[in-house]
């Protein structure tokens, strides 16, 4: 079932489809290449990540109208990539991301 996390004045986020909102648990800084330039948010080039899942969508719709149930839940802590469709978003003063399931790499037990 989906899940939406409360956003200030009393409005709900609720990711679509397979999208879920992750709050990192750590932040990344900016890293330098040998050449001088400065990449934002890939200190030590970690290829994962590690967050919170807050909040989820319902799963993906497949070709026959079916629903296929995301399987990470509300609360569980995932180790994720930024891939092309990681959106950034603020809320409350925290950095979010929002992305699909499918740049989940697994669920740390």
């Amino acid at each position: 079932m989906a899940k939406a996390i409360q956003q200030k004045k009393g409005k709900q986020i609720q990711p679509l489809g397979d999208r879920v909102l992750i709050k990192p648990l750590e932040t990344k800084g900016e890293s330098k290449t040998a050449s001088g330039i400065i990449l934002p948010g890939r200190e030590n080039n970690d290829k994962y990540e590690r967050g919170t899942i807050i909040a989820a969508g319902p799963g993906k719709l497949t070709t026959d109208g079916k629903r296929v149930a995301i399987e990470v839940s509300v609360g569980d802590i995932v180790l994720f990539k930024r891939g092309y469709d990681v959106e950034e978003v603020e809320m409350g003063g925290d950095d979010l991301i929002l992305t699909s399931e499918s740049n989940i790499l697994a669920v740390e037990k």
